[in-house]
């Protein structure tokens, strides 16, 4: 699983308006470090209370911050949902772009790639959670994430087939889903159900299963 970009422009006006993209945005490092603590204070109490439960009260006094201060950056609970779940995405593909920036070949992009993203999901387990969730407190939340996600991917596949890396077969926006199909599910399956990354036998079966997918029909291996 790769992205190629960390841009979070793409964002839907419509989007931006129902998730309070209008709150107030720090323009101090004070201000910015403060926000930033509300966010990851939000990211682990909606983890470990989930959406319905978490409270604003609890966001703050784990941030540090009075409760009063909360609503200087963001006008409700939703409001700092969202912006959790755009600052994952935005992180998380930064992480994976990094991870990929010096390789020029497809199937070492997914590699490094898939292997960035296990990495990213261990340290942030909250993103299963969270955007599962966002698929009930905000359905076009949910669907910018995967979109986002998909666009990038989507990119990269084609500079990929354009190169002769990978074949030309199979829609790149088909490709795409069913990679990260790959990549949630396996993500899933051990770091958030086992609490640890698949082992290498399992990740090398992984990718085996991925090069016989993306390989050009006919190419000599």
């Amino acid at each position: 699983m790769s992205q190629v970009s960390g841009d979070t422009s793409g964002v839907d006006a419509n989007l931006a308006k129902n998730n309070g993209a209008n709150q107030y945005k720090p323009t101090t490092d004070r201000g910015r470090a403060t926000r930033q603590a509300l966010i990851d204070a939000a990211e682990q109490v909606f983890l470990e209370e989930s959406y319905d439960r978490a409270s604003v009260a609890e966001i703050t006094r784990r941030a540090g911050v009075a409760q009063g201060t909360f609503y200087l950056y963001f006008p409700d609970k939703k409001a700092a949902f969202a912006a959790l779940v755009r600052k994952l995405n935005h992180d998380m593909r930064r992480h994976l772009s990094e991870a990929i920036a010096d390789l020029d070949n497809r199937l070492d992009m997914e590699r490094e790639g898939l292997r960035a993203f296990f990495d990213y999901v261990a340290e942030h387990q909250s993103l299963y959670r969270v955007v599962r969730e966002a698929e009930f407190v905000d359905i076009e939340l949910h669907d910018w994430h995967y979109r986002v996600l998909g666009e990038g991917y989507v990119a990269g596949l084609r500079r990929g087939i354009t190169n002769g890396e990978i074949r030309d077969d199979i829609d790149p926006e088909v490709m795409s889903w069913i990679l990260m199909a790959v990549a949630e599910f396996f993500g899933g399956r051990w770091i958030i159900d086992r609490g640890k990354p698949p082992p290498e036998y399992v990740f090398d079966d992984i990718m085996r299963f991925i090069a016989a997918g993306l390989g050009r029909p006919g190419a000599t291996k």
